[in-house]
């Protein structure tokens, strides 16, 4: 019974998509123009269920890119009609159009001056006709047994909340490091850690000359802990790494007169490397795919600025 009941409701806020797919127009296009031109925020206002989905429209927008509040509609005729500036845009979410705390707005709307889009299941409706763009998100039936409680409804408005907020993303070319520096904490937030955050710099980073002996190599692997150690020439620039597993490899070649090697000559001359302001989650994947367990970071100068390794990323946790 309960699975008849799960189905029912699934196939109904489904079909409610597709129709909401197959009516966008042009007036979708309007929209995002009149919020990629807004200046100032878009303040999103809603009651009841449609406020709800108005806080998550707000906080997606504002986490990709547009700045955006929510006002509670009741809250702003007892004074949070404050937050409205006159470069602000207002997105009003009304499924029936005739919400009497947004409708008491209209007039301080219009009178500031501020465009509004109106997501509204009844575009003739009072705030629908008082829009400058109104987005269909009418449903035929909502998902509730007893066709009452906002169901499909919010779900279309939700999916057109996020139309919208994903096309102002493309359009600005939001990138995954501006979406980094608007998520710095949780899981989400490590995995977007860049890795100058994370490398060994400074005294902590193993670091030879090109013309350095074997027991100076040795050394400074084992004093700096990673495993390896980068190699730099005269000018400070990165020529190579050597590891401790090709120091393994060459001393069950040569032996004792492995110690005789400058490192120069059996460095690896073309380590994987990575600029500062790449992802922690990128770096985790080329040493995965490439099973190595270091990279080097370096500047566009190829100077190595610190060393990524892959233990720091596992107790990141980030899958």
């Amino acid at each position: 019974m309960s699975l008849d009941t799960a189905r029912r409701v699934l196939r109904i806020e489904s079909e409610a998509l597709t129709e909401l797919l197959q009516r966008l127009d042009a007036s979708f296009e309007r929209a995002v123009e009149l919020l990629l031109g807004c200046k100032g925020r878009v303040v999103v206002i809603g009651m009841g269920k449609s406020g709800l989905i108005g806080r998550k429209i707000a906080a997606t927008f504002s986490s990709t890119g547009t700045p955006s509040v929510f006002l509670h509609p009741a809250e702003a005729v007892h004074g949070d009609l404050g937050m409205l500036m006159r470069e602000d845009v207002v997105l009003a979410v009304s499924y029936g159009g005739e919400t009497e705390e947004i409708a008491a707005l209209l007039e301080t709307i219009k009178r500031l001056g501020l465009r509004m889009i109106a997501l509204t299941g009844h575009p003739q409706s009072t705030i629908g006709a008082a829009s400058d763009v109104t987005l269909d998100v009418s449903v035929k039936e909502e998902a509730c047994s007893l066709n009452l409680a906002p169901t499909a409804s919010t779900t279309a408005a939700m999916a057109m909340g996020d139309a919208l907020a994903v096309s102002l993303l493309d359009r600005r070319g939001f990138s995954p490091g501006d979406f980094a520096a608007l998520h710095p904490g949780g899981r989400l937030g490590k995995k977007l850690l860049r890795v100058e955050n994370l490398m060994h710099s400074g005294d902590a980073l193993p670091c030879v000359p090109i013309t350095a002996k074997m027991p100076d190599v040795i050394y400074e692997i084992s004093k700096k802990g990673l495993g390896m150690t980068t190699v730099v020439d005269g000018e400070g620039r990165l020529a190579g790494i050597l590891t401790d597993g090709d120091l393994r490899r060459l001393m069950q070649q040569r032996g004792a007169a492995t110690m005789d090697l400058v490192v120069g000559d059996c460095m690896n001359k073309l380590p994987q490397t990575l600029a500062p302001g790449e992802l922690a989650g990128s770096a985790l994947r080329i040493m995965e795919e490439r099973h190595i367990t270091s990279l080097v970071v370096m500047d566009a100068a190829r100077k190595p600025l610190g060393v990524v390794h892959l233990h720091d990323l596992w107790t990141l946790e980030l899958f």
